[in-house]
Formats: structure tokens, C-alpha cells, sequence
């Protein structure tokens, strides 16, 4: 098999990258995946899903539909080797904008991407494998989330603070797009609910006008990195039992943060997050009403926390916790290192509150 040139490591920025891209790491994660090769005796890894091709791609844009299938296979063998297959039709982009520096082998738009050969592992046959080589980002990956995440919650607030009453929810959704994509990123998810559609955890947007309260919820991807946050906007005065709420759902968050240690699994961890529910005063039930996040990266939650979930926790992963509670939620992506959380989705011009040491954002009011 052809040897990678290990292009990257001084590449150019790419056209799709807004900020200058970091330094390739792709050799740290051929040494994760010849560890895994090892550990199963085979030859070479077929990577095949879109978190998979990007994490070893340097963030390379895999698909053309923001959802759909990847335009290319990944081969790695124990050497370091990479072999690409990909469509005839999308090799010259690829090779001009994403993958620069690979070999690229073309295959006819109107056959099927070669199975993999003799001797290889999938990677939907080892997912779980797959999300751990995923999990605890290195250096070049993490400088790409942090400028992902400065960009996009100021642009986020950009829009917020432009809002007004009589906007209506599509409306917002739209601006908020606008901003994503003028970032670079590709919207993964748009949430926005104005006054009178604060009940729903999941407010896909309306013609309905914002009114005096309003929230959004924007999740985004860029070098295959997703990011999400949270932000609330009012027009007038605070309710004071809301204000209330909303800062005892901080503690939850707070007490999350202080759940994720290295080592434990993420079942521990969301035991940890139900149990603080009922303790800052919300229902015993309350965390059953909407998913509670969990790591992020390559994909929006990977994976989501569930009660049985035996994934560990490790240092340099990145979490995107959301609890929530009726018209109250809070959601930021961080980092969870060994001895300390850093918050990546951070706009300086948003209002915040400290909780236990941490700068948290609050209702914006207008």
C-alpha cells in the first residue's frame, strides 16, 4: 500500500477552515490505530463513516449533503499507510481543497466504494473502539474546536443581540444559520422557540414571533469538530422565580462538570447529574424529560449518557452536558482535562455569572 505523505503538517489553510489550520496530528492517530490492528491481529482499518474519515483527515470535508453518506474510504495499514478510494467525480475538489498530499484512487459515481479488502477491520464492526481512538482530542484538534467555538458563540451572539420581539422564530433560525455557514461550519442542529413555545425541549422553528422570551439552541461542524451551545434572550425585565430557576439549573450543570472525572463511566456520571436534579428542587423525574448530552467531538453526542453507558471518561475529551428543566436550559461545549474544564464556546460580550469558579452565561435582556 502507498505510503501517506503525511501532508498537513505544513499545509496551507484551507479555503472551508475560517481560521488557519493547525498543524496535522495524523501521525498520533496512526499510532492509535496500529495499536488497535495489533490488538485484533489485522492488517489494515477501513474507515467508512463520516466521524471516522474526518477525526484521521485532518477535519476534511467527507460528505457533500451536510448529512449524507462520505464520498470516499479510508484504508489505513499497520505502516501508516493510507489508501483513498473515492468518487471520480469529487477526486480533483478533494485532492485541490481537502485532502492535499494523498493519493486519491477514483471510483466510478455510478459503482459502490470497494468493500474492504482481505485481512481488514470496519470501523462500523468496532465502533465502540473507534470512539475511544476518538475521544481525548490532541493538540492540533483541540486549537481547531477552541477557534470553532470563539467564532461561533460570538457570531451566535451577533444575531441574539440584533433580535427583536416581533422576529419570528424562522426568522431567527435563518440569521442564525447565516452566521454558521459565514463561519466556515456546516448546521447541524437549529432549535428556536419564542414566548409562547418555551415548553418544548426540542423547539423546532415556527412562523410564531419571538415575544418577550426567547431561546436558541445552535449546533454547528467545522473540521468535523461539532460544536453546540445554548443561549437565552429577553425583551424587558426579568421574572424573578425564573432568574430563580435558571440559576439552580447551574448548579446542576455545575454539579455535572464536577460528576466527569477521568476514569469514571458515563453511567456513574448521568447517576450523578439525576441525582442532582431533585437536590437543587427540581422533580425526581426531571432528567427523564430530555437527554442530558455527553462527549462530543466528531459527533454531536459520542455518545449520548445513558444510565448503562460503560464508556469511561477520559482527560482532553470534550462534553457537551445539557440539562434542562420546564423553560429553563443551559448547554456549552467544553473540555474536561484532569485538572480543570475549558469552556470552548465562549463569547465575551455575552452577560455570565460565576458558579463555583466558572464564568456561565446568563439571559441576555434587551
Amino acid at each position: 500500500m502507498r505510503r501517506s505523505t503525511m501532508a498537513g503538517t505544513e499545509r496551507e489553510p484551507r479555503a472551508h477552515g475560517g481560521a488557519a489550520a493547525a498543524p496535522s496530528d495524523r501521525p498520533a492517530k496512526l499510532a492509535r490505530i496500529r495499536e488497535l490492528l495489533d490488538a485484533h491481529g489485522a492488517a489494515t482499518l477501513t474507515l467508512t463513516t463520516p466521524e471516522n474519515l474526518a477525526w484521521l483527515l485532518d477535519g476534511a470535508r467527507v460528505q457533500v449533503p451536510y448529512a449524507g453518506a462520505p464520498v470516499l474510504t479510508a484504508t489505513v495499514d499497520r505502516d501508516g499507510g493510507i489508501r483513498v478510494d473515492a468518487y471520480a467525480n469529487e477526486v480533483e475538489r478533494l485532492a485541490a481543497e481537502e485532502l492535499g498530499g494523498l493519493e486519491l484512487h477514483p471510483v466510478p459515481w455510478s459503482a459502490s466504494l470497494p468493500d474492504p479488502a482481505p485481512g481488514s477491520i470496519l470501523d462500523t464492526a468496532h465502533a465502540a473502539e473507534l470512539r475511544a481512538l476518538r475521544a481525548p482530542l490532541l493538540p492540533a484538534e483541540r486549537a481547531r474546536y477552541r477557534a470553532l467555538g470563539g467564532e461561533l458563540a460570538t457570531a451566535v451572539g451577533a444575531v441574539l443581540r440584533a433580535a427583536r420581539p416581533e422576529l419570528s422564530e424562522r426568522e431567527l433560525a435563518a440569521e442564525l444559520a447565516r452566521a454558521v455557514v459565514a463561519a466556515g461550519a456546516e448546521p447541524t442542529v437549529l432549535l428556536v422557540a419564542g414566548e409562547g413555545r418555551l415548553d418544548w425541549r426540542h423547539p423546532l422553528p415556527t412562523a410564531a414571533p419571538l415575544g418577550r422570551r426567547a431561546i436558541a439552541v445552535v449546533g454547528a461542524r467545522r473540521h468535523g469538530l461539532v460544536l453546540s451551545l445554548t443561549r437565552w434572550l429577553r425583551f424587558g425585565s426579568a421574572d424573578a422565580a425564573q432568574l430563580a430557576a435558571d440559576a439552580r439549573l447551574l448548579e446542576v450543570e455545575a454539579d455535572a462538570f464536577a460528576a466527569t472525572r477521568p476514569g469514571r463511566t458515563l453511567g456513574e456520571v448521568l447517576g450523578d447529574i439525576r441525582a442532582s436534579y431533585e437536590r437543587h428542587g427540581f422533580g425526581p423525574e426531571e432528567w427523564l424529560r430530555h437527554h442530558q448530552g455527553g462527549p462530543t467531538g466528531y459527533l454531536g453526542r459520542d455518545p449520548r449518557a445513558t444510565p448503562a453507558a460503560p464508556e469511561l471518561v477520559v482527560a482532553g475529551q470534550a462534553y457537551a452536558w445539557n440539562p434542562s428543566a420546564p423553560r429553563a436550559k443551559v448547554e456549552d461545549t467544553v473540555v474536561i482535562d484532569a485538572d480543570g474544564i475549558e469552556v470552548l464556546s465562549v463569547d465575551p460580550g455575552w452577560p455570565t455569572t460565576t458558579v463555583r469558579g466558572l464564568a456561565r452565561p446568563t439571559e441576555l435582556e434587551l
